[in-house]
């Protein structure tokens, strides 16, 4: 299998109320997370995010509200998934993106990746969520929305 390129997407899921879809993990329960994931070769950023959209929710982004909040995060890889990269990779750089539903959608989860998921109001969402990168995006959700938090 070839290693994972150390380039991601983050996608906050949100409505207009301001509510997120966290969805928990299935290699370490009890960590949630909003939508991620690591760029294919020679795919950009845009399309890794509306795969991985479709991939974690069953959700189709380009038909919704989706919008790069042009936001870049760079941080240190947990040790226990550095075996994902090539050698001597410690660092990812992750780019935030923002999807708004009109409501709280049904989701489909891929079993292998996710057990749970939840919509919560982004106060609490932010609470939840296990990476400092994620809380930061959605404790920045109502500013993006444009909405009163």
């Amino acid at each position: 299998m070839p290693y994972k390129i150390p380039v991601s997407v983050l996608v906050v899921i949100y409505t207009p109320d301001l509510r997120v879809l966290l969805l928990e993990r299935a290699d370490h329960p009890g960590y949630w997370q909003s939508v991620t994931g690591s760029c294919d070769p020679g795919e950009s950023l845009r399309q890794t995010a509306v795969r991985e959209v479709a991939e974690e929710t069953g959700l189709d982004a380009e038909q919704y509200k989706f919008s790069d909040w042009n936001e870049e995060n760079v941080f240190e890889i947990y040790a226990e998934w550095r075996h994902r990269y090539a050698p001597g990779v410690t660092h990812n750089a992750e780019h935030v993106f923002g999807l708004e539903v009109p409501q709280p959608l049904p989701v489909r989860l891929a079993p292998r990746e996710h057990l749970n998921h939840v919509w919560l109001p982004w106060q609490e969402a932010a609470q939840k969520a296990f990476s400092w990168t994620n809380v930061a995006a959605i404790e920045k959700l109502p500013e993006v929305a444009g909405r009163p938090g």
